[in-house]
């Protein structure tokens, strides 16, 4: 499988000392504009615009790939938890158009209420389960 690469694209033409972990068919790199300590993305080396856009080999190798690097921010950053997913399209509010995925480190105390996590994309639907003493 060629690497197809784009000369625009952020994730095609990364400077080496922002790659945390790479493979054959995947990498992880530190984000550019991290939302937590640690925060870091991981890409298929194919420049590939969305989820569906990738083989089977792609997604298990960016599966791993997240194994892999949340294992090093563990190391690192000794993280409370972590926030993993992804923006696939615009409309999900994807802005670089290479498929990524996000591993947010969390830290207890980083938020005054993280319940919901990847729930609040859509704010008004994040608590959908009120605790019994609210």
């Amino acid at each position: 499988m060629g690497y197809l690469k784009h000369e625009s694209c952020p994730f095609c033409t990364l400077e080496s000392a922002r790659i945390a972990w790479q493979a054959p068919l995947a990498l992880s790199i530190w984000d550019a504009f991290p939302v937590s300590q640690g925060h870091a993305l991981v890409v298929p080396r194919r420049h590939a615009p969305d989820w569906d856009a990738l083989v089977a080999e792609e997604k298990t190798a960016i599966l791993a790939g997240v194994d892999e690097t949340r294992a090093l921010i563990k190391a690192r950053h000794a993280p409370d938890g972590f926030n993993i997913g992804c923006n696939d399209g615009v409309a999900a509010g994807q802005t670089v158009l290479h498929f990524h995925m996000h591993v947010i480190p969390r830290y207890a105390g980083d938020v005054p209420d993280p319940r919901g996590g990847v729930r609040s994309v859509l704010p008004a639907k994040a608590r959908y389960r009120q605790a019994s003493t609210e």
